[in-house]
């Protein structure tokens, strides 16, 4: 056969090969779709954490032209808020959003991939998670209970909470019922308060009602959503309880596994995305939100001295040595977690904190 005829018959085959490919790859592209149910511990439409999920939710299909669809549900309407995370972990869903420090009597661990008392900021936890070790402490913890989490979040530095009385003094926490989750409960509950786990949804009426007398929730985008502040006067900062509050979207151990590495990345570039606009969005509208708080609403905005944030400190000493000796796991989370606080906040002092403190000061903000 001559070059020149070979090379024409090359060329054709090629061109059959390539739509015989197509041919056979179009129904696999169709069989490899991808259902994900997913429940979150948030309102539906809850401005923030319940739309930053959705809009999650909604990422993953638009980043795979549909190939992983989701059916979403908000709390309550598969399962309860708190419910969610035993609800991926048996395999009934493939995966929750919500706020994993509620999951922290099955292991104190859970906390600290959420929020700590004075912990890490945003940026700090940022880093934890992807280049101090944090993912892979986060990896061991969930391997325990079969599931398979990543960031999908973050509300930043939260608000001390609203109380219905000033707080002068550690002994004006003493009796207090107060909302507060986590590790910032437990804290609460050594100065003489009475923390109360409850979900967003159920928040509100308890104050309202006198079944609580204070509560934390985020800040104050979330905080006039609630209206708060027809049940609080008073308003206080900054919250040692959650200082950068991270979400995370937490899979079925089996499902993630099962999936390629593709469709991983996907997945994890989807939460990562979530973890920075969230942020993004909270600290676009936090600002007016808490100056409408102030001149349309009359809230009374206070900061907690340096006696009540003394007490705080000192109680969080506590609860991390009763974490350290709960289990090696607790014990080597929380040595990472204080390691990663010195370092990255020795760096903070003399960069971001440095250069805002002087900002601050040259603006008259």
């Amino acid at each position: 056969m001559k070059r020149r005829q070979f090379l024409r018959n090359a060329g054709v085959a090629g061109v059959g090969g390539v739509a015989a490919a197509s041919t056979l790859a179009a129904p696999a592209i169709a069989q490899d779709r991808i259902s994900l149910t997913m429940v979150t511990s948030w309102p539906r439409d809850f401005p923030g954490l319940g739309t930053g999920a959705q809009r999650f939710a909604d990422r993953l299909s638009e980043m795979t032209d549909g190939r992983i669809q989701v059916e979403f549900f908000a709390a309550g309407e598969r399962v309860g808020a708190f419910d969610s995370f035993d609800e991926v972990a048996s395999g009934n869903a493939q995966g929750y959003h919500a706020a994993d420090y509620y999951w922290k009597g099955k292991h104190p661990g859970w906390a600290f991939f959420t929020s700590v008392p004075f912990g890490l900021t945003y940026t700090e936890m940022n880093a934890w998670i992807r280049f101090g070790g944090g993912q892979e402490l986060w990896d061991e913890l969930g391997a325990d209970f079969g599931v398979k989490g990543i960031m999908a979040g973050n509300t930043g530095v939260q608000m001390g909470g609203w109380f219905n009385k000033e707080i002068n003094s550690a002994e004006d926490l003493r009796g207090l019922k107060m909302r507060i989750p986590g590790l910032g409960g437990d804290v609460m509950a050594k100065l003489g308060a009475s923390p109360v786990s409850l979900p967003g949804g159920q928040i509100f009426e308890n104050l309202v009602s006198g079944a609580i007398d204070a509560t934390e929730w985020v800040g104050p985008w979330n905080d006039e959503a609630m209206k708060f502040y027809e049940a609080a006067k008073f308003y206080y900062f900054p919250g040692m309880h959650e200082p950068g509050s991270m979400l995370a979207f937490g899979m079925n151990a089996s499902f993630w596994s099962g999936l390629s590495r593709s469709d991983q990345t996907i997945i994890e570039a989807a939460g990562g995305m979530e973890n920075d606009v969230l942020m993004a969005e909270y600290n676009a509208k936090n600002g007016d939100s808490l100056a409408s708080l102030i001149a349309d609403q009359g809230v009374e905005l206070r900061e907690f001295n340096n006696d009540v944030y003394d007490a705080f400190g000192r109680a969080s000493a506590e609860v991390f040595e009763e974490t350290r000796a709960h289990s090696d796991l607790a014990a080597r989370i929380l040595a990472s977690f204080e390691a990663a606080r010195e370092n990255l906040g020795g760096w903070s002092k003399i960069s971001d904190q440095a250069y805002v403190a002087q900002r601050n000061r040259v603006l008259g903000v």
